[in-house]
């Protein structure tokens, strides 16, 4: 237990310039590929010999893997992770996610189990389906939806292990369609070396699952390896390194998102449990890094919660780390009313909202900016994290403003679909010839006059 009082900063929008609050906060949680611990910036100089930002890695990385391919994902494994892989140790083989699945507690596959059924249901539910239409006679029109053949899924382990992460990933492409899912992640502890982490895999049919993380894991995906086939799409949470190798590889594949540190803001008002407020504030805070943040119009709610905090983050196995992130990442943020509370929210576009009062829904019309709202007090975002069926994985940084949150329809590939009979054609010929005549287009128009002439 820590002998220092908790810290955590505090906005009172009557006072402070919260816009310039906010922006400092959001700067210091954005993944722009510029900061570096002092203690990450000597590993750096270690493995490549100079300090590199992390932008610069990455490039680096991403460059030779697409060069020299697996000689380069087993250095990195070895530099960065410590792991002496071969070729033939790098893909998990099927008789350890077995094995692992044998000795796996019969009640966590049973709870694997529940939860990939809820998120089945949800994903299938929201899923894009066949839109076709006769606009006019003889005109036949069609969107078409059909899932990407392979995914790729990015499945964290340093400081924790994420089986919720790979059904929250591999389910919503599942629903989709998709055939082949492959994993990668980190050869740690944490990551692909360990046994709940390989048990779900093979409870829910996962057979690929890869050692290796960071940007020459996401590189690695992208350009694909000997006995790797490249994929479509890379889609799961990370560090830095695989956020900005998830941003250098698109183009090559599709990609989710670039995600930052997990956050999320709770409204809160007298009739919110300051307990609950402080227990939902901490769970984000102990991903260290994650950004928590409560808004209320209330100084007594406020205060209430500042004293839960203090007394719950005492109670944390990792209390060390949450209390490091609330003090590095966290705000207490006293608005006037409901209507400024409104206008802070949307403007931070937080990852996770949590509205945790009696009446939630007629301010939740108004909040338009989340990546996922959970509603009222007895809706914790471990809920969404865990069980419920839409997919955790969701926009950060702000970037809600314009993202969605990972779904099957993630997976799909849209096309549209054409035919028009002779008369149908006819009947708007001439504003295709006019179209083509007015933008120089030749070809086009001889495409139309011709089967008109004929």
């Amino acid at each position: 237990m820590s002998d220092n009082a908790l810290t955590i900063q505090r906005i009172d929008t009557r006072h402070d310039n919260v816009h310039t609050a906010l922006n400092k906060l959001r700067e210091k949680l954005s993944p722009n590929g510029n900061i570096v611990s002092e203690a990450g910036r000597q590993r750096t100089i270690a493995v490549f010999g100079e300090p590199l930002t992390p932008q610069q890695v990455v490039e680096r990385i991403c460059a030779e893997v697409r060069q020299d391919g697996l000689e380069v994902v087993l250095k990195y494994n070895r530099l960065l992770d410590g792991a002496e892989l071969t070729a033939d140790s790098l893909r998990v083989s099927v008789a350890e996610l077995e094995a692992a699945h044998r000795a796996a507690d019969p009640e966590f596959l049973a709870t694997i189990g529940r939860i990939h059924d809820n998120i089945m249901e949800f994903q299938t539910a929201i899923l894009h389906q066949l839109v076709s239409l006769e606009s006019k006679p003889g005109v036949k029109l069609a969107q078409r939806y059909t899932p990407m053949r392979r995914a790729g899924l990015c499945i964290p382990g340093g400081a924790a292990a994420y089986p919720s992460t790979v059904l929250m990933t591999a389910v919503p492409a599942m629903a989709a369609g998709v055939e082949e899912i492959a994993v990668m992640a980190p050869p740690t502890d944490f990551g692909s070396n360990n046994p709940d982490l390989l048990a779900t895999c093979h409870e829910i049919g996962i057979k690929e699952v890869y050692r290796m993380g960071g940007a020459h894991g996401v590189a690695a995906l992208a350009y694909g390896l000997e006995n790797l086939t490249p994929v479509d799409i890379i889609v799961g949470p990370g560090n830095l390194f695989v956020a900005l190798a998830k941003k250098l590889v698109y183009g090559q594949v599709a990609i989710d998102s670039i995600a930052g540190p997990s956050e999320v803001v709770v409204i809160a008002d007298e009739t919110t449990r300051a307990d609950y407020t402080a227990a939902d504030l901490l769970a984000q805070a102990e991903h260290a890094p994650g950004a928590s943040i409560l808004v209320t119009w209330s100084e007594d709610v406020l205060e209430q919660t500042a004293s839960e905090l203090e007394r719950q983050v005492a109670t944390l196995s990792r209390e060390d780390l949450t209390r490091q992130s609330l003090e590095d990442f966290g705000a207490l943020i006293l608005v006037k009313d409901q209507d400024e509370a409104v206008e802070i929210t949307n403007l931070i576009c937080p990852e996770h909202l949590h509205i945790a009062i009696d009446e939630p829904h007629a301010l939740q019309q108004r909040l338009i900016t989340a990546g996922a709202t959970f509603m009222g007090n007895h809706t914790p975002v471990a809920l969404g994290d865990y069980v419920a069926g839409p997919s955790h994985t969701l926009p950060t940084s702000g970037t809600a403003r314009w993202a969605s949150g990972l779904s099957s329809n993630d997976f799909l590939r849209s096309s549209s679909v054409l035919e028009f009979t002779r008369e149908a054609m006819l009947a708007v010929a001439e504003d295709v010839q006019r179209m083509a005549e007015k933008e120089g287009l030749t070809a086009h128009r001889a495409s139309v006059d011709i089967r008109v002439e004929g």
